[in-house]
């Protein structure tokens, strides 16, 4: 099949890239960050419940999981500009509205009921306009042809970044300028990130997108017909749900128990942020010089010691320094995950599976969010013991069952 793409887009020039690509994903992904992390700090200062705060992180990611097939599906039939633009527009009236809503609202019902459909509001238009904004990258990568991977690179730096100073900047608004201050910025965020939309150049108009389920499925068949691709989502998704309830606790711990500010939750992952690119950057030249079993190994034997030390710690900075511990080692096997599963999955149905991959990985996030909002306070250590050790348990079955795959050996040799 030819491409619609003329000879004259082949390549874009930097000034269309910065203009066009990275200046609405740096402004989608710090409206992303800040939502992300800001909204259950939001609803903690507002509800002041520990339950609710768990319940909100579950809303956030429900919708987000619902909403990642459909999303896809839209971006193939009406193009990355169309729906990246309706998600930031409608993401930032939702933050205005609740800006303007939450002072006038008494204490009770009425704003837990307004927090919690923010949450889950805030959750499904964030993935639309991340799918959007990624798919949108990926065009500008495959129109840079041998510049690919410089495209890629800013994309994922642009990311990092906005991990990096999304938790804080929410937490420091959140502390000095209330709630309104932190919806606004949202707001100022997404309507940058709508008005610098990039124009979609391609469009295959002959090509009928994939049904969303059926593309699922697609994934999934081709997940279970590569066993290490499958044992290493299968550890990384119990890992996963210890790093969720983490998040998801944070707000509780670090303000209820160790007494600190909403800023101080936002410094946490900053840097774990920090933590993760430096170990990414390391772990690419780690993987050149000892392969990538060792440095996976050594980065779940990492992440899982840290994340069981967390549950024993009762200063703020101890806690700190351990997650970023734990981030670092799971920045370590991301980069192991990301290798094997561009050396492993079929071209013809890489995005299928990656979609499936994403999902599953994903799934534990409102599962830790409802595991907070049901347990007492007193109990949370107790839990993320639990947690940890099944995390633990999960990534040591996933390495040991990866060393002894010879199909991972003839495939990265």
């Amino acid at each position: 099949m030819r491409s619609s793409v003329g000879p004259r887009h082949a390549r874009r020039p930097a000034p269309t890239l910065l203009r066009g690509i990275y200046l609405p994903r740096s402004m989608d992904a710090g409206a992303f960050a800040m939502t992300t992390y800001g909204i259950p700090l939001l609803v903690l200062a507002t509800t002041n419940s520990a339950s609710l705060t768990g319940l909100a992180f579950a809303l956030e990611w429900v919708p987000r999981l619902g909403a990642f097939a459909v999303a896809g599906a839209m971006v193939d039939r009406h193009g990355t500009t169309r729906v990246l633009r309706t998600a930031c527009m409608l993401r930032a009236a939702v933050a205005v509205v609740a800006a303007l809503a939450l002072p006038q609202l008494e204490t009770g019902l009425a704003t837990t009921v307004a927090v919690m459909l923010l949450a889950a509001s805030t959750g499904v238009l964030t993935e639309f306009s991340y799918i959007a904004a990624e798919t949108a990258g990926g065009i500008a990568s495959r129109q840079a042809g041998e510049r690919a991977h410089r495209v890629q690179s800013v994309l994922l730096g642009i990311d990092q970044f906005g991990t990096l100073a999304g938790p804080a900047v929410a937490g420091l608004l959140l502390e000095r300028a209330g709630a309104a201050g932190m919806l606004v910025t949202i707001a100022v965020f997404s309507l940058l990130a709508c008005a610098l939309a990039p124009r979609q150049y391609t469009t295959d108009h002959t090509k009928l997108p994939e049904p969303a389920l059926a593309g699922l499925r697609t994934g999934w068949s081709t997940l279970r017909s590569l066993p290490p691709l499958g044992w290493l989502v299968c550890g990384l998704t119990l890992s996963n749900l210890a790093v969720g309830l983490l998040q998801a606790a944070a707000p509780v711990i670090v303000v209820k128990e160790f007494g600190h500010s909403s800023a101080d939750v936002g410094l946490i992952w900053s840097v774990a942020a920090i933590a993760s690119l430096l170990t990414v950057t390391l772990c690419r030249r780690a993987i050149d010089r000892y392969g990538l079993w060792p440095v996976g190994a050594l980065s779940a034997t990492v992440a899982a010691s840290a994340c069981l030390a967390v549950s024993l710690t009762h200063t703020y900075t101890a806690y700190l320094v351990l997650i970023a511990v734990l981030m670092a080692g799971e920045g370590g096997m991301t980069v192991v995950l990301r290798t094997l599963r561009s050396h492993l999955i079929p071209a013809s149905v890489f995005g299928a599976t990656l979609s499936m991959t994403i999902l599953l990985l994903l799934l534990p996030f409102p599962l830790a969010g409802v595991l907070v909002a049901s347990v007492p306070p007193a109990l949370l250590g107790h839990v993320i013991t639990a947690c940890a050790v099944l995390q633990a348990l999960g990534l040591l079955t996933a390495f040991s069952r990866l060393r002894t795959l010879p199909v991972l050996r003839a495939r990265l040799a």
